[in-house]
């Protein structure tokens, strides 16, 4: 079979130390695949970034969208008129109720306690019997000085008639100066004993009505303090508390830079109006007057004593009783009124958000007069009603969208006034008159 050419070649070996030939060179790749595949790659590269740039910037916009809506949402607020009406202008204090007069009794003499005559907390008249002591000791003490006296008066008979006898035989001359001088003074001793036996039945008497415990005074009766068959000692043993309820006093200090305006009025012979309130200072309790102010300053917290007087025809007070006292200074018939709550202060100082008809809120300005408890007298800077917010203003901007509630009480019902349901500000400045004065 012929053999080809190639074949020959192929099955050709070389002589031993001849050199073979080198083989052909492949053919070199284009110059130009090289950056096409720099460029592939930057862009690939590129286009990844440019994916995460738009989703940071599609997640910014969708932010700053949600922030938009939230900013253009309507805030809820709760807001009120602002009013003209009367305002008290007062100075406040620390108050105890205490009865206008308070007796301890006790009995005036010794012995068992027999009777209690009284109801626990039941109102008394003056002068009726509340205790009554075993008086037999007393009777018979009284029995003995009466027949004392008896004994003296006779013996006084007796010697009154010895007198008139020796004084007709002094006159006959029948018996001595001397013996009708002794006979006379005979006679005085016995009228001087007869005049210490009354006094002896007084006395007497006096301890027999002692036995008989009565009350002093007007008022209600506390708790009896010992029961019958209880041997009480004079001047020594509490029987019972009787307090006077109506009327009651209320004790209460000021600060001494406060006392000229208040003693000012009372030299002036006016009358100045106290109020009292409960422990909360929103429950007024009862009006009375201020009767006076002690005669000296303590000096260890600068402070004077006043007392006011209340009719207490409901008994709303109670002895030792905490209040909180108004001392009422004036009233001021047309006052600019607004609730304490509505006041803010900044920068640009004191100010309210204003409710506009647009449901729009307003930052304006305004002058605070003076604070009166849980609602402020304003001079200027808002029309009377014009809405003020009093809640959610910590979430308002200068034209921003509102919604507005009315405020509710407790009872769950709204309020239409500013001072609604509030009496005064909370005690906690013990005595401290909080008020400032125009």
């Amino acid at each position: 079979m012929p053999v080809s050419s190639s074949q020959e070649s192929a099955n050709f070996t070389p002589a031993h130390g001849a050199r073979p030939a080198a083989p052909e060179p492949e053919p070199r790749k284009a110059n130009w695949l090289r950056p096409i595949l720099y460029l592939l790659v930057i862009g690939a590269i590129g286009y990844v970034g440019w994916r995460v740039y738009s989703a940071q910037q599609a997640a910014a916009q969708n932010t700053a969208n949600q922030a938009n809506a939230l900013l253009n949402r309507p805030t809820p607020v709760q807001a009120v008129p602002v009013e003209r009406r009367p305002m008290p202008i007062y100075l406040t204090a620390l108050g105890t109720v205490t009865p206008y007069y308070s007796v301890t009794v006790k009995a005036r003499v010794n012995g068992q306690l027999d009777k209690v005559n009284f109801i626990e907390g039941q109102q008394v008249k003056a002068g009726q019997t509340i205790l009554v002591i075993d008086p037999k000791p007393y009777k018979a003490a009284l029995d003995q000085a009466k027949g004392t006296l008896a004994h003296d008066e006779a013996l006084l008979k007796d010697a009154q008639a010895e007198f008139k006898r020796y004084t007709a035989l002094f006159a006959a001359g029948v018996t001595s100066r001397e013996t009708l001088d002794a006979d006379e003074a005979q006679q005085g001793q016995y009228e001087g004993a007869i005049e210490a036996d009354k006094a002896a039945i007084e006395t007497a008497q006096l301890q027999l009505d002692w036995c008989t415990v009565q009350s002093p005074i007007d008022g209600k009766i506390g708790l009896r303090l010992v029961d019958p068959g209880n041997i009480i000692t004079a001047n020594t043993t509490n029987l019972v508390i009787v307090n006077q309820f109506k009327p009651i006093a209320v004790y209460f200090t000021l600060p001494e830079n406060q006392l000229p305006q208040v003693l000012g009025t009372l030299r002036q012979n006016q009358h100045l109006t106290a109020e009292a309130y409960d422990r909360g200072d929103t429950t007024k309790l009862a009006t009375g007057q201020l009767l006076t102010a002690d005669n000296q300053i303590d000096t260890t917290t600068g402070t004077d004593k006043l007392k006011a007087v209340f009719d207490n025809s409901d008994e709303k007070l109670f002895p030792n009783q905490f209040t909180n006292i108004h001392l009422i200074l004036e009233q001021r018939p047309d006052a600019l009124v607004v609730p304490s709550a509505a006041i803010q202060s900044g920068a640009q100082g004191t100010f309210v958000w204003a409710v506009q008809p647009d449901n729009t809120v307003k930052l304006q300005p305004v002058k605070v007069a003076l604070a009166e408890g849980q609602v402020t007298i304003l001079d200027s800077g808002i029309e009377a009603g014009q809405k003020v917010v009093i809640d959610g203003a910590d979430r308002l901007r200068p034209g921003g969208s509102v919604i507005v509630s009315a405020p509710r009480q407790r009872g769950g019902q709204a309020a239409s006034t500013p001072g609604a349901g509030q009496a005064g500000q909370a005690a906690g400045d013990a005595g401290q008159g909080k008020r400032k004065q125009p």
